[in-house]
């Protein structure tokens, strides 16, 4: 059994003790909880997807990818299925062995141990604006220093937070994840009728495909995984048969992708081509409707990095040594992930790249080739013959993105104007085109 964590991007499986009771849920209730787990802070680099891709095919490459989603997510219940496993690792466990073991851990590393670099790098971007909206508070008080602010966010709340061993410390933040992003997206649509008209179209701004599309494609990956939850939820299930689950996957996808596509469309329609990784970026300091969104999306991101740390220490402790870790050791461990996070989040502070690593390298692998792989291993049949074309199909693609998608973002790293009052400011300030909330 295991225990749910709900994070920014979706909700981790961890290990729970064997007399740990397993709760039971509607379909209903089961869709619910999956549509949280997919929607959450990773929402917010979509418009900058769009960007990358070209909105007409940046919204096609959307929805293959929420289709690809739901497709794997069904896929791997059937591996489970298949292999009288319940969960992820031993699923992989059972077909791969383990080596292949030892690489999904790798990847369950990294997913959340870079998403923790790039909570850094928003809170540095975010609160800063937040703090200028203070009486007193301009561009140069210590206050609007990122690397000021991330150190003292650290200090202050995420270390202390994460230095919890048990995670129901926490409390739940699911409900209030939720709600936060639902009020975000209201402040993004908002924007977009009542700002986006002041500012000029970039020349590129309606291409149909741009080079970088790609690139994009780990962006919305990153945004979209949620399958390391799929066997609790699948668990859960009054019912739990393979037809209850599709019917629940396509509920919970679908959902996701509408609300994500409609975040992705305001955001990017609103900025075109001057569309950055943190979409906040982009919004006019004294833009006191932004700066609330600014705040929430802070305290979604707050609440969020003890998750995400307690899933990468996790997966440390288990590598490191089986037993349970002494008091010490769990505060060691617990510091230096988080030290060596804060010092990537200041030396590196364009989120952009970030979300593109983070979803070719470590989102695009869990999403697209574990899943596909496990069940052509499990599978009798020939790889590109009947139910097991698509997975092989999958596999191929996956990689593509996987190899293609590192070597661009080597080669071409997106640009990023942190801190910096964009250009349409100036004149949205001198003619008031932004009113105050």
């Amino acid at each position: 059994m295991a225990q749910q964590l709900n994070s920014e991007e979706g909700t981790t499986l961890i290990p729970l003790q064997k007399d740990a009771r397993k709760s039971r849920s509607s379909m209903i209730s089961a869709s619910f909880n999956f549509i949280n787990s997919i929607i959450g802070s990773g929402i917010i680099g979509l418009p900058y997807a769009l960007n990358q891709a070209g909105l007409p095919f940046g919204l096609l490459l959307l929805i293959v990818v929420g289709f690809i989603t739901d497709y794997s997510i069904i896929l791997l219940i059937k591996g489970g299925n298949l292999s009288g496993t319940n969960s992820y690792q031993s699923l992989v466990h059972s077909t791969f062995g383990f080596p292949g073991f030892v690489i999904l851990s790798g990847l369950q590393f990294l997913y959340p141990f870079i998403a923790m670099i790039s909570y850094n790098i928003t809170i540095g971007d975010t609160l800063t604006k937040v703090f200028q909206r203070i009486p007193g508070v301009g561009p140069d008080h210590i206050l609007a220093e990122r690397h000021f602010v991330i150190i003292l966010s650290t200090v202050v709340f995420t270390l202390p937070l994460s230095l919890y061993r048990n995670i129901e410390r926490l409390g739940k933040v699911s409900f209030l994840s939720m709600v936060l992003t639902v009020i975000i997206l209201i402040i993004v649509i908002i924007r977009a009728a009542t700002f986006g008209p002041q500012i000029l179209p970039t020349d590129d701004a309606w291409a149909f495909a741009k080079w970088n599309a790609i690139q994009a494609v780990g962006v919305m990956s990153f945004a979209f995984i949620c399958h390391h939850n799929s066997f609790l939820i699948y668990g859960s299930l009054e019912q739990p048969t393979l037809a209850n689950w599709s019917q629940v996957t396509h509920i919970s996808v679908g959902s996701a992708l509408i609300i994500s596509a409609g975040f992705a469309v305001a955001g990017y329609t609103t900025f075109t081509g001057y569309t950055q990784g943190d979409i906040f970026e982009n919004y006019c300091r004294n833009d006191n409707l932004a700066t609330f969104g600014r705040f929430c999306f802070g305290i979604s991101i707050i609440t969020t990095f003890p998750l995400e740390c307690f899933v990468t220490r996790e997966v440390v402790s288990n590598v490191i040594c089986s037993r349970d870790l002494s008091k010490t050791e769990h505060a060691a461990i617990t510091m230096l992930i988080v030290a060596v996070c804060t010092s990537i989040s200041l030396a590196y502070d364009c989120l952009g790249v970030v979300l593109e690593l983070n979803g070719a390298l470590s989102a695009t692998p869990l999403i697209f080739i574990i899943p596909s792989a496990c069940f052509l291993k499990l599978s009798s049949g020939r790889w590109f013959d009947g139910e097991n074309l698509i997975p092989a199909v999958l596999i191929i693609i996956g990689l593509f993105i996987m190899i293609t998608g590192l070597i661009m973002t080597g080669i071409y790293p997106q640009g990023c104007s942190h801190g910096v009052e964009m250009f349409y400011c100036a004149d949205a300030n001198a003619s008031s085109t932004v009113p105050p909330v």
